[in-house]
Order: C-alpha cells, then structure tokens, then sequence
C-alpha cells in the first residue's frame, strides 16, 4: 500500500475528478484521506476520498494537518509544483469570490397543492 502522508501529492484516478491532482490533507482511516486541489487550482473539493481512487505522486508539500485552501496553494507554489504540473495559478479576485462564498444552503419547497384542493379554495374566494 502506498504512502498518504499529509502533503503527499496524488492524482485522483476514478469518480469526476479522475486525472486531476489533489494533496493529502488528513488521514481518516486506513480506508480513506480527506483532500483538496485547491478547487480554484486544480478543480478538486475538499473532501474524503478512497485511497484506491488516488495514484500517490513522488511530490510532497510542507502543510500541516487540516490546512486551509490557500495554505496548500502557497505551499504547491513554494514547491514549484503549480508551473510543473502547468497549472493556472487563481488571480486575486477569483480566491478573494471563492471565500466570500457562503455555504450552500438546502431549498426548502413548500407541498404543492393538488387540484382539487386549489379549485375548491378558488370557489371559496369568490363566494366571499
């Protein structure tokens, strides 16, 4: 089994993100690895992935445990990796919208009305 230590580099090899690279953000389980691209850099979310889906790069970057987006970016660009790997480094204005952004909530739909329950309130309102 491969090495997923924090900071590792990896390429997410199936799901939506298949060939896209990501770094090793946290160790869940044996099983699992929580990671991110950056979304602005490479496209990937934060979140946990199967390490059966990663391909481990020979590239490691210094962060710390649970880092923040734009602590790994100024880490992969420390490590050169962005111009390696020809990526397009995120401008100011992109990473500045990416934080503002807040969570995405649940919409809330009210029931919707059967018709007969519709045109019985509609006759209501015009007897009155």
């Amino acid at each position: 089994m491969a090495s997923f230590e924090i900071g590792r580099v990896c390429m997410k090899i199936a799901g939506r993100e298949t060939g896209k690279y990501c770094v090793v953000l946290k160790k869940v389980n044996d099983a699992f690895v929580e990671v991110t691209g950056p979304r602005m850099l490479t496209g990937v979310k934060r979140r946990r992935a199967n390490v059966d889906h990663l391909e481990p790069l020979p590239f490691t970057v210094e962060i710390k445990e649970g880092s923040q987006d734009d602590e790994v970016l100024q880490a992969l660009e420390k490590a050169g990796l962005i111009t390696k790997f020809g990526l397009k480094r995120p401008s100011a204005a992109q990473v500045k919208t990416e934080k503002a952004k807040p969570p995405k909530e649940a919409k809330v739909e009210k029931p919707k009305e059967k018709k007969e329950e519709k045109e019985t309130k509609d006759k209501k309102a015009k007897k009155k």
